[in-house]
């Protein structure tokens, strides 16, 4: 009906593979997300989980495709280029506005980040 009993055996494992792989990446992210204590902490874990995930599942999908088409099928690169480049934006931008909204509240939390682990919105921060 759909026609994935025409997929060789070979493919089938590959596909399944990838799509396991692709979806404990995705769990993974997930966990670490209820895991985690801080935002900063929880923002990272999805993130490298997401795009681990989504990578291996669309390479699932080119395999199964091509293989099933008789030919090269590359329509996810294109959700591969857009998942890569959006994700550390969306990860950039939410990060930055708690950074904001920490420091506007004056919590004690951000001065802490801020030059100990490496974020920096930008500014320069003096120590003293």
């Amino acid at each position: 009906m759909n026609g994935l009993e025409d997929l060789p055996a070979w493919a089938a494992l590959l596909v399944a593979f990838l799509l396991l792989l692709g979806s404990g990446l995705t769990l993974l992210g997930t966990i670490g997300l209820v895991r985690f204590k801080s935002f900063y902490e929880r923002v990272h874990a999805p993130t490298l989980g997401t795009t681990g995930g989504a990578g291996a599942i669309l390479i699932a999908s080119m395999v199964c495709f091509s293989v099933l088409q008789s030919r090269l099928v590359l329509h996810e690169l294109l959700i591969t280029a857009f998942v890569t480049v959006t994700t550390p934006v969306t990860l950039m931008l939410l990060a930055r506005a708690a950074i904001y909204r920490d420091r506007t509240e004056k919590a004690d939390s951000v001065a802490s980040l801020v030059g100990d682990r490496g974020i920096n919105d930008g500014e320069h921060t003096a120590r003293g």
